[in-house]
């Protein structure tokens, strides 16, 4: 009995036990259900950058970076996938793009270096200290994974291909503008430095980690096999100033020169075997140094040394010097030094110091103290403009530092010791073609006026040999210029649809095209432009051939003139376009037609993308990937047949993958952003067949909202620019600048780009006749809500966006980002950001008028939205910055007073000294959340914000941008006195 009743209590307790359980919650591993993108979800969203693979195939690098926020340094190796991280500093600006210099592997291998940025958080202190803001560098040992960090660097490079060192230049008093790329170059111009710039070079021996130290060295440079290291010095009172090198198998260093002058432009041959500089002495006639020529033959075991002094040079034109911003150059023979010359400046008798020291200050003569006007100017701060400037005013003022640096190419003959001008007033841009034989001169001062004014820009081209100085008028009013062959011998320009071959050394031209049943000028191409050339594929590494491209097909054309072969056969039969080639060598000189050559594919109406090749002697290229994503970089390994290419789709981010000639079996490298699967994400992207008003064949690209579900419409974003399909398969990284395709669709919009075709003096008509057929085409696919459909884009569509309101009803709510508003004014303006003027926009490029308003001013008022704003009622936001310097500010302002004037719903945004679009993270923070709540209440019916229906009184406005400032957002640090 006993036993019976523990038993029984027992099964008594097992069912209840097992009622509570199955009333219980159970507890699951199930993630959460993915959310919206918020605009801050934006700032983590990462970008790939830099990739590279070392020279074996075995490692590749690149930089992680968000953006906002601090990058990181993904190294991987290749043969087993193991994966190191190291930390690389602040991203530069918002958008994810670098300031510093790319990864680089050392040429044997072992050895990766790249610049680390100070963190975002103390890049923000030291500015706000106004401190320099300066990088270390950080060097990994590649079988280990070791890294070791060197303080305060501007510039590394590893020793050439032998790679037994790495030099590290220290940032000296003045700190450079920006990090060097490891790269060889110039030092900053001797004009722009009062004060000796050298500073510390460390010498690092990569075996063994000794180290030497070098002081003030202004510049450094490798030879390409790494054999020798040469730097300029720039010491304090020029004391041991000159030029050295070190042999590095060996330890010596040889004193090449040295004076009480300073050295720039150092600068070593393709070979490695001449090394040329240049030197700068004061002279107290001359308002800057004079400088001569110092170069040394590195043949033989002794470096032998050329100097010459154009002072000492009768032939030298006077008033004139040596450019120190022009790299001198031996030619390949090492026969000749190539270098620029430029005017120079005589000091005016009896004048003073100048930059503000007392001697050339202005005094009162009875006191002998400053005038009271001291502060006004000498004389009159003015600008004149004259109706025969070449170019208007204002670009040469923006153009005046390239103006002030320019030289003209001159050459010295080392055997012969003769100096010879190539280049002067009348031809004056030489361009030495490879090996050094010849050049090709050209001059422009005969249409410089008119292509300014009418975009049409020609130019005579002239052949220059090099040895003499002898010129050759050859070609006259060419507009398209292209090439010089590898061999130097021949140049490729187009004219009247056809590729010519002009030979350098006879002058003679020969018609490439003539014979080849196909076109090589752009027959789709709608501006007004008359045939304009499809750009070549380029020269082959022999010069015995061109690869043209007809839009669709890759030719391979004879030089001189013989049969032409379609290499890829089926690009116009299959309507797929075999477009750029994969450039695979940086090294290479033209492309070798006894290798492989890859190149991107594009199917046209089906926006499949794809890489090709073309194997040697055959013809017909091998698809080797072709499916619905977009195919944007290829890298190949230097020594080894390892292959890299990147993909990307609408819903994956771009991401590398390895593989071998075949690109079959890729091996994935990145994964840049394994957050988003946190994230609502656009449900798909279709395409949409539509055709124009006029007959013409487009389509446009429609991508669905994250909760997409059949049968049901959505509001729906149209945004605008030209043509948009193209983009179907393309990633949209989350930012929070403006509008942004992959957070509208992640917040329940749907977003479609429709494509623009346009009509010669009917630019916006154009847009209209397109746009609309194109929202009536993506409303049939049921997707599209009529009822709620906002339109936006910038710039030109931008204008696109502010006529298309005028025209149609179509659109609930439309935003408009620095609109051209009034052709005709806009016409006259100046695009501030070149300096030139708006007509060569408009009558041969995006404009496609055929002449100016005073000639034909019915298509420009008719294009105008300015003249139809009566017709406006689509609540319109434009955003327009007073420091714009593509679309002038009063064109937004124009529009904006017109339709106020017509007591239209519009509302102006104007970030103060912002240009064309918008760089101040705190501004493209605002503008992104005012489009969306400007959207979300025309379209979600959500609550109207307040600055759009009442506006804010401008006594008011500091309280409310301080109001809409997220905390995260607000400086949290502030330095009494730095200006904040």
């Amino acid at each position: 009995m006993g036993s019976t009743r523990i038993l029984t209590s027992l099964l008594v307790l097992i069912i209840a036990l097992q009622m509570a359980f199955a009333q219980a919650p159970v507890a699951t591993d199930q993630p959460p259900a993915p959310r919206p993108i918020e605009l801050h979800d934006a700032l983590v969203w990462k970008r790939i950058s830099s990739p590279t693979v070392s020279a074996d195939g075995k490692w590749f690098a690149c930089r992680l970076a968000p953006n906002e926020g601090d990058s990181e340094v993904v190294l991987r190796r290749l043969t087993d996938g193991q994966e190191w991280r190291f930390p690389a500093g602040e991203t530069a600006g918002p958008m994810g793009v670098m300031a510093t210099s790319d990864l680089v592997f050392a040429e044997n291998s072992r050895w990766l270096a790249f610049p680390i940025s100070p963190t975002f958080r103390d890049s923000q202190r030291l500015k706000r200290e106004r401190q320099p803001v300066q990088n270390r560098v950080a060097l990994v040992e590649l079988a280990t994974g070791k890294k070791i960090e060197f303080e305060k660097i501007r510039r590394f490079a590893f020793s050439g291909e032998q790679s037994g060192w790495i030099a590290l230049h220290r940032y000296g008093a003045e700190p450079a503008a920006g990090p060097g790329s490891g790269s060889s170059g110039s030092a900053p111009p001797a004009k722009a430095v009062e004060r000796a710039t050298g500073a510390d070079l460390i010498l690092h021996e990569l075996a063994t980690g000794n180290q030497l130290n070098v002081g003030n060295v202004a510049d450094f440079a490798f030879n390409r096999r790494g054999s020798w290291l040469a730097w300029t010095i720039d010491a304090a009172e020029m004391t041991g100033n000159g030029i050295q090198v070190r042999h590095l198998a060996t330890g010596a260093v040889l004193p090449l020169e040295s004076d009480r002058a300073i050295y720039r432009g150092l600068n070593w041959t393709e070979k490695g075997d001449g090394l040329a500089a240049v030197k700068g002495i004061e002279d107290k006639g001359f308002e800057e140094k004079l400088y001569s020529l110092v170069a040394f033959d590195f043949t033989s075991e002794t470096p032998r040394k050329t100097t010459w002094n154009p002072r000492e040079e009768k032939d030298f034109p006077s008033g004139m010097t040596i450019s120190p911003h022009r790299n001198p150059v031996w030619t390949d023979d090492l026969g000749a030094i190539l270098f620029g010359i430029h005017e120079v400046k005589a000091k005016k008798p009896g004048a003073g110091a100048r930059d503000g020291s007392e001697s050339g200050r202005a005094t009162n003569a009875n006191a002998g103290t400053p005038r009271a006007n001291a502060d006004e100017p000498a004389r009159p701060d003015l600008v004149l403009w004259h109706w025969q400037d070449r170019r208007l005013q204002s670009q040469q003022q923006v153009e005046e530092p390239r103006d002030r640096n320019f030289s003209y190419l001159a050459s010295y003959q080392v055997k012969e010791k003769r100096f010879i001008r190539l280049a002067d007033e009348s031809l004056r841009t030489v361009t030495p073609a490879p090996h050094h034989r010849y050049g090709v001169g050209i001059d422009t001062r005969e249409y410089e006026m008119m292509g300014n004014l009418d975009g049409r820009r020609y130019q005579d081209l002239y052949t220059v040999d090099l040895q003499t100085g002898a010129r050759r008028l050859v070609v006259k009013k060419n507009r398209y210029s292209y090439g010089i062959s590898p061999d130097g011998t021949q140049l490729l320009y187009f004219e009247d649809g056809h590729f010519f071959s002009l030979n350098l050394a006879t002058g003679q031209t020969t018609n490439l095209t003539s014979k080849v049943a196909a076109n090589f000028w752009d027959t789709e191409d709608d501006h007004n432009v008359v045939k304009p050339p499809l750009p070549p594929v380029g020269w082959t590494s022999d010069s015995e051939h061109v690869l043209l491209t007809d839009n669709w097909d890759v030719w391979k054309v004879s030089a001189k003139g013989g049969p032409a072969v379609n290499l890829t056969v089926n690009g116009l039969k299959d309507k797929i376009r075999y477009g750029a080639r994969f450039r695979l060598d940086p090294d290479e000189k033209g492309i070798n037609l006894a290798q492989p050559v890859y190149v991107r594919t594009y199917g046209e109406w089906t926006k499949r993308a794809g890489i090709a090749r073309i194997d040697p002697g055959k013809t017909g290229a091998q698809m080797l990937r072709w499916d619905d994503a977009v195919y944007g970089g290829m890298l190949k390994a230097k020594q080894s047949e390892t292959y890299l290419y990147v993909r990307e789709t609408f819903n994956e981010p771009p991401t590398w993958f390895s593989a071998g000639h075949s690109l079959d079996n890729g091996q994935r490298l990145t994964e840049s952003n394994p957050q988003q699967k946190q994230f609502r994400w656009s449900a798909g992207s279709r395409l949409v067949d539509y055709t124009s008003a006029k007959g013409d064949r487009l389509q446009g690209a429609l991508y669905l909202p994250a909760d997409y579900q059949p049968g049901r419409r959505y509001p729906t974003i149209v945004y605008i620019y030209e043509k948009r399909s193209q983009g179907l398969n393309s990633y949209v990284v989350p930012t929070f600048s403006g509008f942004n395709k992959s957070i509208y669709t992640s917040q329940g919009y749907a977003v479609f780009e429709p494509d623009i075709t346009y009509k010669i003096n009917d630019p916006g008509m154009s847009a209209v006749w397109c746009i609309l057929p194109a929202l009536e085409a993506a409303i049939a696919t049921g997707v599209v809500d009529r009822a709620r459909v906002g339109l936006h884009g910038h710039s030109w569509g931008g204008y696109q966006t502010a006529f298309m309101v005028t025209q149609s009803n179509a659109f609930k709510a439309a935003i408009a980002g620095a609109p051209l508003t009034d052709m005709i004014s806009m016409y006259n303006l100046i695009y501030w950001n070149t300096g030139g003027g708006n007509m060569s926009i408009f009558e041969s490029s995006q404009g496609r008028f055929t002449t100016s308003p005073v000639e034909n001013p019915t298509a420009y008022i008719r294009n105008s939205p300015v003249f139809h704003a009566q017709n406006v009622r689509t609540p319109l936001l434009i955003l327009h910055n007073d420091k714009d310097g593509a679309v002038d500010f009063t064109q937004g302002i124009e529009y904006f007073n017109q339709l106020r004037r017509l007591q239209k719903p519009v509302v102006m945004l104007q970030y103060k000294g912002e240009n064309h679009g918008l760089r101040v993270p705190a501004n493209m923070r605002d503008y992104a959340v005012r489009m969306k709540e400007f959207f979300d209440h025309h379209l979600l019916d959500k609550a109207p914000p307040q600055w759009w229906v009442d506006g804010v009184p401008h006594l008011k406005l500091k309280d409310h941008l301080e109001a809409r400032t997220p905390p995260e957002a607000k400086p949290v640090e502030r330095v009494p006195g730095a200006g904040n």
